[in-house]
C-alpha cells in the first residue's frame, strides 16, 4: 500500500480519536486545555525543525513582519476551533463537533469560491444545497443553530483558507503559528499558576502527562498529514478526511452515550448524503483529469 495513504490515514485516525484522550482531562477547565495543548505542540514541532537540517535557520529567516501578520490569523482561527472543540468534548457534544468536520469540506468549497474566485462545478451546487438544508432543518428540529459544528467548520475552513495562500511550507509554518498561540498560551497559564487554580502539577502526575500528551497529540498528526498529503493522490486524501468525524461521532454515540435521535438522524443524513454526492462528483472529475492526462 503506498506510504502516503497510511500516514494520512492515522494522522485522521488520531484526530478521530482526540476526544477520548480531551474526556479524560474533563477535570481541567477548557482554556488551560487548550493553553497546554499549544504550548506542547509548539515544543514539539520546535523540536522536529531543530532536527532538520537548515531547517531552524530557515524559520529564523521567515520570521518577517508579513510572515509574522499572516500567521497571526492563521493562529487566532486555530486558537478558536481548538478552544470549541475542547469545550464541545467535555460539554457532551462531540456529536456536535463531529457534524462541523463533516461539514468542512463543503464550507471550504464555498470559502474558495467567495475569496478566491473558484467556481463551483454545477453540479456542487446540489450538496452545498443539501448541506444548508440539513443545518436548516437542525436549527428549526432543535430550536437554535448547530452553532459548535457551524464555528467549528468555519473556523477551520478559514485556516485553510488562508494556509493555502501562506508562503511557508507546512512544518514551519505550523512551528510559527503555534508559536505565536504560545506566547499568549504562556502567559495565561503563568497567571493562572499565580492565581493558584493552575492544573498542571497540580492535578496529579496522570493529568500533567495527559495535558503534554495533548499537544503532542495535535503535532504528530500534522507532521503524518504533510507527509501523506505530499505522497497519496489528492483524491484517496479527501476521501480519508472522513475517518475523523466518523470517528468521533462513533465515540460520542457509543463510547459517552451521546443522545442521537431522530431528528438528528435526519439532519445528519441529508448532510452525509452532500457528503456522498460531493465526494462522487469530485471523484469523477479527478478521474476524467487523469483519463485527459494519460491521452
Amino acid at each position: 500500500m503506498n506510504k502516503g495513504i497510511l500516514y494520512a490515514a492515522a494522522a485522521y485516525a488520531i484526530w478521530g480519536f482526540l476526544p477520548v484522550l480531551l474526556k479524560t482531562l474533563s477535570s481541567v477547565p477548557p482554556f488551560q486545555i487548550t493553553a497546554h495543548r499549544a504550548v506542547w505542540c509548539f515544543l514539539f514541532l520546535l523540536a522536529m525543525v531543530a532536527a532538520g537540517q537548515g531547517q531552524l535557520s530557515a524559520l529564523k529567516a521567515a520570521l518577517t513582519w508579513r510572515n509574522l501578520l499572516i500567521y497571526s490569523l492563521t493562529a487566532l482561527l486555530l486558537s478558536v476551533n481548538w478552544l470549541v472543540f475542547v469545550w464541545a468534548v467535555n460539554a457532551g457534544f462531540i456529536v456536535d463537533s463531529s457534524l462541523g468536520y463533516f461539514i468542512n469540506p463543503l464550507i471550504s468549497v464555498l470559502l474558495g469560491m467567495i475569496f478566491l474566485r473558484e467556481r463551483l462545478r454545477p453540479l456542487q451546487w446540489l450538496p452545498v444545497g443539501l448541506v444548508a438544508a440539513g443545518v436548516i432543518y437542525l436549527t428549526f428540529s432543535h430550536g437554535g443553530l448547530p452553532w459548535i459544528a457551524l464555528v467549528l467548520a468555519l473556523t477551520f475552513g478559514s485556516y485553510g483558507l488562508v494556509k493555502k495562500i501562506a508562503p511557508l511550507e507546512a512544518l514551519p509554518g505550523v512551528a510559527m503559528e503555534t508559536g505565536i498561540m504560545s506566547f499568549a498560551a504562556l502567559g495565561y497559564l503563568l497567571f493562572e499558576e499565580a492565581r493558584h487554580t493552575g492544573a498542571f502539577g497540580h492535578a496529579g502526575l496522570a493529568a500533567s502527562l495527559l495535558l503534554v500528551g495533548s499537544g503532542v497529540a495535535s503535532g504528530v498528526p500534522l507532521l503524518l498529514f504533510s507527509a501523506g498529503a505530499r505522497r497519496a493522490p489528492l483524491s484517496v486524501v479527501g476521501l480519508l478526511q472522513y475517518i475523523s468525524p466518523t470517528l468521533q461521532f462513533l465515540c460520542g454515540v457509543y463510547l459517552y452515550g451521546e443522545t442521537f435521535d431522530r431528528t438528528r438522524l435526519i439532519g445528519f443524513s441529508i448532510i452525509w448524503l452532500a457528503l456522498l454526492v460531493f465526494t462522487a462528483e469530485s471523484l469523477l472529475v479527478y478521474r476524467r483529469a487523469l483519463a485527459r492526462a494519460a491521452i
